[in-house]
């Protein structure tokens, strides 16, 4: 079914539990998305996954469906996962590294976490003499 506002073909026949459109093809069921991509365009590159560029799933327009690999989707999809993937910032605004980590607030937190190297040997020095043991 046409929706006239997004362009989308809605596919309102049997939906899966997860939204996506499905019926009995050639023997076996499968996603309407997938077998109406490979009417309308072409045959669905092996190792890949269709995409739903307009992110409805029951939509079985091929124009709305993109083969992506499977981290491309995921990575383009609104899960915590995903969302968490294009941070580009911590929560304090800094860069984050290609590992994804932020080296300034981690420069922080080992400072507050771990008392220097001088401050451990004052401390040191300071119970050793409190003990009266000889210091040097």
């Amino acid at each position: 079914m046409p929706e006239p506002m997004s362009g989308c073909w809605l596919w309102i026949a049997s939906l899966r539990e997860t939204g996506y459109g499905r019926f009995y093809f050639k023997g076996h069921f499968d996603q309407a998305h997938r077998v109406a991509y490979e009417i309308f365009k072409k045959k669905i590159p092996s190792g890949l996954t269709l995409d739903h560029l307009c992110r409805t799933r029951s939509c079985v327009n091929p124009a709305h469906l993109e083969p992506v690999t499977l981290h491309e989707n995921n990575r383009r999809g609104f899960s915590p996962a995903a969302l968490n993937a294009r941070k580009t910032q911590c929560v304090r605004g800094h860069v984050l590294d290609d590992r994804r980590r932020c080296v300034i607030c981690k420069r922080l937190s080992d400072r507050r976490r771990a008392p220097s190297r001088v401050v451990t040997k004052q401390l040191w020095r300071t119970r050793r003499r409190a003990m009266g043991l000889h210091v040097s």
